[in-house]
């Protein structure tokens, strides 16, 4: 019996440090992140958070209304997104600014989003781009392509898997939510390309 019981809870504990590991592994990434971004800014160039990362820190997100902040990193392939949000490689540069993270854990608070909310992103430089929620929507990514073209210049994009609850990872669903920079003028809002 005791040993059952140690067997128990020996499996209890190992099942609950593995179900913990990757929003740890995410908290103490964005600590090591926030060193590299202030060292980033410092020399204008940049700063890997750790000897062997293949990823950097491009920009800090910042959402006021949810009290949240967090830095991106360049690129947006599974490893770094264990570590924060990414900025899709292309994006950026005066157009469109596609950021995607995991929705369980930098990007789990983007459905309390709403529409006027404002999110703010911070180049190296240390300039501040504001952006107003516009919306939010779930596109299915078997049938549906984000056509970041055919967006207006100065929109950014925030991108997570969905639904947030699902205990499946990457399914096709990905919740978008759709940001305009503030000052900038929009036409077909509603129209182009659907998000």
């Amino acid at each position: 019996m005791t040993r059952l019981l140690l067997l128990l809870l020996t499996s209890s504990a190992t099942l609950l440090v593995f179900g913990l590991w990757i929003p740890l592994k995410a908290v103490i990434a964005q600590e090591l992140l926030e060193i590299a971004w202030a060292e980033s800014q410092a020399r204008q160039m940049e700063s890997r958070p750790w000897p062997w990362a293949d990823t950097w820190p491009v920009a800090r997100l910042a959402i006021p209304e949810l009290n949240d902040s967090m830095i991106v990193l360049a690129d947006t392939h599974g490893e770094s997104l264990a570590f924060g949000p990414g900025r899709l490689t292309g994006s950026g540069d005066g157009g469109t600014v596609v950021i995607a993270g995991h929705r369980d854990t930098h990007f789990r608070r983007l459905k309390a989003l709403e529409t006027g909310n404002e999110v703010r992103l911070q180049a190296r430089n240390g300039r501040w781009q504001s952006y107003l929620v516009e919306g939010a929507r779930v596109v299915d990514s078997r049938s549906e392509l984000i056509d970041t073209q055919r967006l207006p210049e100065g929109t950014l994009l925030l991108v997570t898997c969905y639904p947030f609850d699902s205990v499946d990872a990457g399914g096709p669903l990905r919740y978008v939510v759709r940001a305009s920079a503030k000052g900038k003028q929009r036409e077909q809002i509603d129209t182009v390309a659907g998000i």
